[in-house]
């Protein structure tokens, strides 16, 4: 293996972790989502690695086409571009949406007193919520719970490696075709599992912290949250 693919491939692990642990949108979704919709460990790694598979993915497939047709990097660039406004605008919308759905679910489950009397004369006071009673049928309950991870997975295809194809692939081919694979491959392996690794340990330190009074508004936070990480991609942050 030449000097040159070792940087590379170096480089590549760089890359891979710095720029997932520099955006947000790469694991706070995740870690809010997991809380609001009380998703097992099991199923929060499930659906960040297969939306890890498909952000990395659709930059290799988009760069692989680009190199095997001699496609300047230049135009490769633009597509990536506009793919990451498809997705930020995805993720500031999703995250808008469920906000919304958030806050009226917490207005729904808003609990307060009823008094009722037996026959007896005896009397006593109750509390409930309307989260389940008296809704109408097409109000009740969340969205799908199996819909909200292929969303995030729609999202995270549109969403670009920006680093990936001008920096990595594309000098790499310029060695083999063995080079553009290994520091494809490398740079997939760092950016999923530092993905793993922060939502893991965020959603470890989150549940530690004294969150009982804010459950009823656990769904509009974690769709506040995914909106600002929307927002923060529109402005460059």
């Amino acid at each position: 293996m030449s000097p040159e693919l070792v940087a590379l491939t170096i480089l590549a692990a760089s890359i891979g972790v710095g720029h997932t642990l520099l955006g947000p949108d790469h694991y706070l979704p995740f870690v809010v989502l997991a809380r609001a919709r009380g998703w097992s460990k099991a199923t929060t790694v499930l659906v960040t690695t297969l939306c890890g598979l498909g952000h990395v993915g659709s930059s290799i497939v988009l760069g692989t086409i680009g190199i095997a047709l001699g496609v300047a990097v230049a135009r490769v660039e633009g597509i990536e571009s506009a793919r990451g406004d498809v997705a930020a605008w995805l993720l500031t919308a999703f995250g808008l949406v469920y906000m919304v759905w958030g806050i009226r679910r917490a207005a729904r489950h808003r609990t307060h007193s009823h008094a009722h009397a037996h026959s007896g004369g005896e009397t006593h006071i109750h509390l409930h919520d309307h989260e389940r009673a008296h809704l109408h049928p097409h109000d009740q309950g969340a969205p799908a719970p199996a819909l909200t991870p292929w969303v995030l997975f729609t999202i995270f295809v549109f969403g670009p490696c920006e680093p990936l194809i001008p920096i990595l692939m594309y000098p790499a081919a310029a060695d083999s075709a063995f080079g553009v694979a290994l520091v494809a491959g490398v740079f997939s392996a760092t950016t999923i599992l530092t993905m793993l690794a922060t939502v893991l340990l965020l959603s470890f330190g989150l549940s530690r912290l004294p969150t009982r009074g804010l459950e009823r508004y656990s769904h509009a936070l974690a769709g506040l949250a995914i909106f600002l990480c929307g927002l923060a991609i529109h402005l460059g942050l």
